[in-house]
């Protein structure tokens, strides 16, 4: 599309000042950096500025999309995120009625530096989808749904890929889980499509990947069916 064609630009690393003292090492790392724009057909480059990204080993991600037929179901499952529990008060603009550090997600997982294309893609959405669901579904049984997404681009460069499949939920065992305390007393629910769509409009589901895979996923069955969703998930 014309309408988002984008300005051309380049960044040029001027300063980088991340912390190289081993006891700063750990799941993330913070780049502290200056960096200087350059402008496609201008002479003159951006002033310097100070800028500060985050950076980790697995940089991309799955977010798994597992559904049920008859009726449609798609598979959520709580996650323990601090942050939310730690969000300042003094910082918000509406405040924080609750302290609860729980989301209900679609299940996810970092992409193994060996799980390489859209195979390696497949093959971690299998792996996860055992470690946090508990059901064995075979790589190739995965599929795009939609292109990959940035999710705090301001902060890190992580992207992540939707892969749907449909599954059981009858054949689900005790998942693997991976030993951190963040999947402990995780709970696992299987929601009717129309009372997931409904949860994202009243802010009973707050994560956004998860919101944009529901949409997504009620769209690909919409149109496997010979219909069409508009925007809020109604069908027509």
């Amino acid at each position: 599309m014309s309408e988002l064609s984008r300005p051309e630009v380049a960044i040029d690393i001027v300063d980088d000042r991340t912390s190289s003292t081993p006891s700063d090492a750990g799941f993330v790392r913070v780049r502290r950096l200056t960096l200087r724009n350059r402008y496609g057909g201008k002479s003159e480059p951006s002033r310097d500025y100070p800028y500060d990204c985050v950076e980790r080993a697995a940089t991309d991600a799955v977010g798994i999309v597992l559904y049920a037929r008859s009726p449609d179901r798609v598979c959520v499952r709580s996650s323990i995120r601090p942050p939310i529990s730690l969000r300042p008060s003094y910082a918000l603009p509406i405040p924080q009625t609750s302290a609860d550090p729980t989301l209900f997600e679609i299940p996810a997982g970092l992409v193994e530096a060996d799980e390489q294309g859209e195979e390696g893609l497949r093959a971690c959405a299998a792996r996860e989808t055992m470690e946090e669901v508990g059901l064995s579904i075979a790589p190739d049984a995965f599929f795009r749904i939609g292109p990959g997404v940035f999710l705090s681009p301001g902060l890190s460069a992580e992207k992540l890929y939707f892969l749907a499949a449909e599954a059981d939920p009858d054949s689900a065992v005790a998942p693997t889980m991976d030993g951190s305390p963040v999947e402990e007393a995780a709970i696992i629910r299987w929601l009717r499509l129309d009372e997931a769509l409904e949860a994202c409009r009243s802010g009973a589901l707050e994560d956004a990947k998860t919101e944009v895979a529901i949409r997504r996923l009620a769209e690909h069955l919409a149109q496997d069916e010979g219909r069409t969703t508009d925007p809020g998930g109604h069908g027509e």
